[in-house]
């Protein structure tokens, strides 16, 4: 296409001038501006006292949603499941937690940004770019502005919006410190304990039948749980990862040590399962010497001498659990464990 055949109303419009020139209309010109429209709460000071209502019940809101969150994370059980439609089962602990953190989190945004839209000035200003260092004339400039805005933000006139606020900004940051908590005491002395106690049969984990004096020979290697702890339970994983037991038969002039001999039965002995250093199961026994050996850092403890370590990096012997037979026949528990189960507790104690 040549240039004689573009059309005249495609190109600038051209005006002369008083001189004859000709003027280019500017395309690109600067429309200023729109006209500043105020807003109901700039004229109507109910309107605007029903906003710092607003304002300030969703900053309520958010610490009483924290207050919700402190309250669930000691409430809940940490392995309580609870059934939500549509979602299914879900832990108590995570829905409860996720949703009251995210309301109050949520209420802190709401409130600031209805606050900013209701009652904050919204009148645009137009300022020119300036270099990145300041001169001093801008920074007074700024300061100014600063003042501008703290004061028609009306933080000083109106004390409910600005002390829910702070309520609502101090109470959030509870919820990351109150999950500190599991690094306090609170466990009390849940380490202490198991779920042995007298009177328990010693349930064979492979048959789950009761273990009798005669099921156990010379140089087996048998796993007991407590009496009326099932696979099936919701707690078992927790429970068995203290309870779980091991037990050999020895001949009891092979056993070094008093207090061993005095808590075994015929030369059976009841030992902690689980290994002192970093709490993996121990399941390889060497019957002539009465070793017992933990696969991950090869700790190894002689069962005939109380179980001390005479090699590798445990730190502790296996807990003894003292054991009899009741009226029909099976080994049962006389008692708990006398020291605390599993890795390095006292270190950690």
């Amino acid at each position: 296409m040549s240039s004689h055949e573009i059309s005249d109303k495609n190109l600038p419009h051209e005006q002369g001038s008083a001189h004859g020139t000709a003027v280019a209309e500017n395309p690109f010109a600067d429309p200023g501006l729109p006209p500043h429209k105020p807003r109901i709460q700039d004229v109507d000071e109910r309107a605007a006292k029903r906003s710092e209502r607003t304002v300030a019940l969703l900053f309520t809101l958010s610490m009483l949603a924290t207050i919700g969150f402190i309250a669930s994370f000691v409430v809940f059980p940490v392995d309580k499941i609870v059934y939500v439609w549509p979602i299914g089962h879900v832990s108590a602990t995570n829905l409860s937690l996720g949703l009251t953190l995210g309301v109050a989190l949520f209420c802190i945004g709401a409130g600031a940004v209805h606050w900013a839209r209701t009652l904050m000035s919204d009148e645009e200003v137009a300022d020119d770019r300036h270099a990145i260092e300041a001169t001093p004339e801008v920074k007074a400039k700024v300061m100014a502005d600063f003042a501008d805005g703290a004061r028609e933000s009306a933080i000083g006139r109106r004390p409910l919006i600005r002390n829910t606020m702070l309520g609502a900004l101090a109470m959030v940051p509870l919820s990351g410190v109150v999950l500190l908590r599991e690094l306090g005491p609170l466990p009390e002395k849940k380490l202490f304990h198991t779920s042995w106690k007298k009177g328990l049969q010693l349930i064979n984990m492979n048959t789950n039948e009761p273990l009798r004096p005669e099921d156990v020979v010379v140089g087996s290697l048998t796993f007991a749980k407590p009496e009326g702890l099932e696979e099936d339970d919701e707690n078992f994983n927790n429970k068995i990862a203290k309870d779980a037991l091991m037990i050999v038969r020895i001949q009891p002039q092979d056993i070094k040590d008093r207090r061993e001999l005095e808590w075994s039965h015929e030369g059976i002995v009841a030992f902690s399962k689980i290994c002192t250093h970093v709490g993996c199961p121990i399941s390889l026994y060497e019957q002539q010497t009465h070793h017992v050996l933990c696969p991950c850092h090869q700790s190894t403890f002689d069962l005939s001498d109380g179980a001390r370590v005479i090699f590798g990096p445990a730190g502790h012997p296996l807990p003894q659990l003292r054991i009899g037979v009741n009226g029909e026949g099976n080994l049962q528990a006389l008692g708990d464990f006398a020291e605390p189960v599993g890795p390095a507790f006292w270190e950690r104690g």
